[in-house]
């Protein structure tokens, strides 16, 4: 027992070693960083971008595959760049906000049904499903959201990439669900009745509803790599730096990694609560009173709903300006002319 606790000890003292070694080696990796970044050269900028791309939502264990949509948005940022003087290399830090907007479609299978049963009595008190046959479903969804993009990255000469999160609030999310309704007397003694609209049985009735939405807070975690062109330098005098302008065009992804999906709590279809034969002859109360549901509000669509948009992004920087070396420094000339000034009896007036 002893030689096996001196042992297990042994083990754990060689495991906080290389802990507490590896600690100083990130401890030092994190000092060198911080020293490179602050002895280097440090640009800053400022600009916008504009972007556009396809947006998927991907429901994970259910009977709905992916949606497929488009989106796009403008945006400000800051970004510093950094780096030792006349290296083609710069350590990228970005920070931003913008304004997105996207449309996207969750469509239902034409050869996939979804069936609703209700049992109910007809005329003669006899009993039947009354059958709510679901076809051709689609639930497409609008959303305007505000973005804060956090990004690091590393520049190459006219290369870039940058890695990071993006963390979106949905403001405004709308629904619009639309299907085609089939419904029929689904008996144990007879055939099925359908198409019979005396009776409450229609074939391919469309139905649609209009409704507010909700999405959680996503948080993606982003990856963009693309390029720089049309560098543009504009002399504007001798003391003041010069103000530089870059474009960048690249692609880039964005793979939620929290559920976007909100559910409220609500059934896919609410109908009517009895089928009273006699009120219904003729009328069409059991499809009046039916209610649909969007996708994102219902429970039981998806474990999960993970954002996704792949697309492109332009975007503009503007060099702030900054105190460079001056070509004729103005205090130098001054001195200069005041010793030349005072060696020959000359008074030198500024």
């Amino acid at each position: 027992m002893q030689k096996s606790a001196a042992k297990v000890l042994q083990k754990i003292r060689i495991r906080k070693k290389i802990v507490k070694k590896h600690q100083s080696y990130w401890v030092l990796l994190f000092a060198l960083l911080i020293s490179s970044i602050a002895n280097a050269e440090v640009n800053n900028y400022v600009g916008a971008y504009a972007s556009v791309g396809d947006w998927s939502l991907l429901p994970s264990q259910s009977k709905y595959s992916a949606s497929f949509g488009v989106t796009g948005g403008l945006g400000f940022l800051y970004e510093m760049q950094a780096g030792p003087t006349y290296s083609p290399t710069r350590f990228l830090f970005d920070v931003g906000v913008g304004a997105h907007g996207g449309w996207t479609s969750f469509n239902q299978s034409s050869s996939a049904k979804m069936p609703i049963k209700d049992l109910q009595i007809d005329l003669n008190r006899d009993e039947f499903y009354y059958v709510y046959e679901i076809n051709d479903r689609k639930d497409q969804y609008t959303n305007l959201a505000v973005q804060v993009p956090l990004m690091i990255g590393v520049q190459h000469k006219k290369f870039y990439m940058l890695a990071g999160a993006k963390v979106t609030a949905n403001v405004l999310t709308k629904a619009h669900t639309k299907a085609n309704i089939t419904t029929y007397g689904d008996y144990v003694q007879f055939d099925p009745f359908y198409n019979m609209p005396e009776l409450q049985f229609f074939n391919n009735l469309p139905i649609e509803k209009k409704a507010d939405a909700s999405l959680n807070l996503n948080v993606d975690v982003s990856l963009e790599i693309g390029g720089r062109f049309g560098l543009v330098t504009d002399a504007v005098g001798y003391d003041v730096p010069k103000r530089k302008i870059e474009y960048r065009l690249a692609g880039f992804i964005d793979y939620g990694i929290v559920d976007i999906h909100k559910d409220r709590g609500l059934e896919f279809m609410t109908t009517p609560t009895s089928y009273n034969a006699e009120e219904a002859y003729g009328k069409t109360t059991m499809i009046d009173g039916l209610k649909m549901n969007d996708l994102m509000s219902t429970t039981g669509f998806a474990k999960a709903v993970n954002n996704l948009v792949v697309g492109l992004k332009f975007t503009v920087l503007f060099q702030l300006p900054k105190e460079g070396k001056c070509v004729i420094c103005r205090d130098a000339y001054r001195s200069s002319a005041r010793n030349r000034g005072g060696s020959r009896g000359m008074k030198y007036e500024e």
